[in-house]
């Protein structure tokens, strides 16, 4: 497709997306729980449906056809900044995430900690708008995002107001992203024009981190940024410093980001691996992240509470998570045989145990190869492991791997399936398909985990002589 049309194809794609959220987002007074057949039955429920799947297949398109290239980083900047422009002003879509910053950021603002209590021990405001599963549930996001959601709160007084502010701080995540992409993709030899359209061009970017808006492009800004300076001054400690303190910021806002912090370490190295060098400039990337979220959680008064809250996530359940899907599979095998389990505590405590050796295994393996990229991979098989799978999680690994990965493909193809599995009042598809996506996902996985295998017998065959 000629990049002048793909520029038109996309930005009508998200005018049409604009316009199901106007007709059926997720609107503070809606339903809070919907089924497809009932939008369907609703009010404009056809308009609202097809100008999703339409508006959404031209967004993935126009990405799509120009995933290998585009004319320029500035090109592609242009053209993602058009694609957001209709967003902007459209109301929430795709999640009721936003409600729920607002009414954490409310309890933290009367002086309540929202690690300690759920949004209805205010009570909130605004708690009619928050998921009913989200109500009596501690905040599992980090103590810095608590004190922007409390600080939003206080400063705008409204609902409305807030969602506007949450929105904005989304955009300005996406700008900063904007200027770190292209300095991360040269310093790892990858087109900076094809670093920023794969991450930012991304359905996904549109639909949940600026339509939701989602918390996830600040985690993601600070972090594609800390990675960016890390890269750019191996061995220059002050910088680093700098680069531990932007990733810091990262994992306060969510702890997923720690997962990046030790191949940072890695990369800010100077010269070849030695335990001496990683502890004199490494030191320096670990120390910043850790002073800041130690620093962050004293001067927010919230203490280290805020760490139970991280285990508050696996509420839902979706086979768009591997080890849940494995789950929901032995269940509804066991089904026949006249067994009614609940497999799904074992297979995400697997799950854990497996990313933990993983984890370790990447980073070791990093140490004589690129610990940007692997950092990717590293984020990928954290959101993979994970026992809950939204689909804006993907744009963790999405980001730091469009800047670092010669190969695309694979992670392209995953963000693009996610970007059609959220309708736009925020229902997930997944919930209504369970007891078919569960067994093909867990298929994906044996079929994945066999590919594997084989290429790492073959790799240690020796080739032989002719």
């Amino acid at each position: 497709m000629p990049s002048h049309l793909a520029r038109w194809t996309g930005l009508a794609g998200s005018t049409l997306i604009a316009l199901s959220a106007f007709l059926g987002g997720a609107f503070p007074s809606g339903p809070l729980r919907s089924t497809p057949v009932s939008i369907w039955q609703g009010p404009n429920g056809p308009l609202i449906l097809a100008a999703w799947a339409v508006g959404t297949g031209l967004l993935a398109y126009a990405w799509w056809a120009l995933r290998d290239g585009v004319p320029s980083t500035r090109w592609a900047l242009v053209t993602v900044g058009l694609w957001l422009l209709p967003l902007l002003v459209a109301p929430p879509f795709g999640s009721r995430d936003v409600y729920a910053y607002a009414c954490q950021g409310a309890s933290f603002a009367a002086g309540i900690s929202p690690y300690e209590h759920g949004v209805s021990a205010l009570p909130c405001p605004w708690l009619d708008t928050v998921s009913v599963i989200w109500r009596d549930t501690p905040a599992p996001y980090g103590p810095l995002f608590v004190l922007v959601a409390g600080a939003v709160v206080e400063v705008t007084g409204s609902l409305t107001a807030s969602i506007v502010l949450f929105r904005a701080l989304s955009l300005v995540g996406v700008a900063l992203t904007a200027w770190a992409l292209p300095v991360l993709a040269r310093r790892a030899g990858v087109p900076a024009g094809r670093a920023v359209w794969l991450a930012l061009g991304c359905p996904l970017v549109a639909t949940h981190l600026i339509g939701g808006p989602h918390n996830d492009v600040l985690m993601l800004a600070a972090l594609v940024g800390g990675l960016a300076v890390v890269a750019s001054h191996p061995g220059r400690r002050g910088l680093l410093l700098v680069g531990g303190l932007l990733l810091g910021v990262a994992v306060a806002i969510k702890v997923t980001a720690v997962v990046v912090v030790p191949f940072a370490a890695l990369a800010a190295t100077a010269g070849p691996f030695r335990i001496r060098t990683l502890i004199r400039d490494g030191g320096w990337v670990v120390g910043g992240a850790v002073a800041t979220v130690v620093g962050v959680t004293v001067v927010g008064g919230l203490d280290f509470g805020w760490i139970g809250g991280l285990s508050q996530g696996g509420a839902a359940i979706a086979w768009t998570s591997p080890p849940t899907a494995i789950g929901q599979s032995i269940n509804y095998l066991a089904v026949p045989f006249g067994g009614h389990i609940d497999a799904l505590p074992a297979t995400r405590a697997i799950a854990v145990v497996v990313l933990a050796v993983l984890l370790v295994w990447l980073w070791w393996r990093s140490r004589t190869r690129d610990p940007l990229f692997y950092a990717g991979l590293a984020l990928a098989v954290t959101v993979a492991l994970s026992p809950v799978v939204h689909p804006w999680y993907w744009t963790w690994p999405l980001f730091v791997l469009a800047a670092t990965a010669r190969r695309t493909g694979w992670f392209v193809v995953v963000a693009l399936v996610a970007s059609f599995l959220i309708l736009p009042d925020g229902t997930g598809l997944p919930r209504y398909t369970k007891t078919v996506g569960a067994p093909l996902m867990t298929l994906l996985v044996i079929v994945v985990v066999v590919r594997l295998v084989r290429s790492a017998r073959a790799a240690r065959q020796p080739v032989a002589a002719d």
